[in-house]
């Protein structure tokens, strides 16, 4: 869409922190510059998910070895002029939120963060200028147990997840994951967001594209929250920010 030329991922992982992740921080910078995107934001699987950074670690030594991957990114990105943001991606028991618009920096000082119920990160989050947006609510896999849904304590939906729906997806394919998700986002009046969930350099291309480019996180969620212009991809269609089909 040529109107809209500032493509941004929003669900990444890296190597550094994410289980299941197979590419660093400064790989996925590469590949996201040379696919074309404007920035990305680094998303990695908090203490409550797929993590690869040991539990057991005071709490400030954790933040600071789970924020390697993003400040992995973000060296390269000042390097090879990509936008690369701090986010990341909240688990319980298989329910999983996507965090924007904080820094690594403000995780360090919320330690309690780690023992937050769903509703106290809502609260958390907030207090320090961030967002939640409910991850691919409607997945089905077998470590998510059962769809939690909590409409009160999320921003956002990720109506569009390119793992659901895009040809190049090898798992979680099933696009009426992203359908339900759209519907639930309308029916309680959320605003939508996109992205790929990738986890390594072989990229889905799917995201949030806008008109401008964005200076930061904080644009990133006021763009979310304030009805901005923007569409959504799943990397083979795009949509509208109601999850309509263009």
């Amino acid at each position: 869409m040529k109107e809209y030329p500032f493509l941004y991922e929003t669900h990444l992982h890296t190597s550094q922190a994410s289980a299941c992740a197979r590419s660093a921080g400064y790989e996925m910078a590469e590949a996201a510059k040379a696919f074309g995107y404007t920035g990305i934001v680094v998303t990695d699987h908090n203490w409550g998910g797929n993590t690869c950074i040991p539990r057991s670690l005071p709490w400030t030594e954790w933040v600071d070895a789970f924020a390697k991957g993003y400040y992995d990114a973000r060296e390269q990105g000042d390097k090879i002029g990509l936008d690369v943001f701090w986010g990341y991606e909240a688990g319980y028991n298989g329910t999983e939120f996507l965090i924007f618009g904080t820094t690594p920096e403000w995780m360090r000082s919320h330690p309690e963060l780690r023992d937050a119920t769903v509703e106290e990160q809502f609260h958390i989050v907030h207090k320090g200028g961030g967002i939640v947006v409910h991850a691919h609510p409607y997945r089905e896999e077998y470590y998510i147990p059962e769809i939690r849904l909590f409409p009160k304590y999320v921003d956002a939906v990720e109506a569009i997840n390119a793992t659901h729906s895009c040809h190049k997806s090898q798992a979680h394919n099933d696009p009426k994951f992203d359908e339900r998700a759209i519907a639930y986002a309308r029916k309680h009046k959320l605003p939508m967001t996109a992205g790929s969930d990738i986890h390594s350099t072989n990229l889905f291309g799917g995201g949030m594209a806008f008109r401008e480019k964005l200076r930061d996180g904080k644009e990133l969620c006021d763009a979310i929250l304030g009805n901005g212009d923007y569409l959504l991809t799943n990397g083979d269609a795009w949509f509208d920010r109601q999850g309509n089909p263009i």
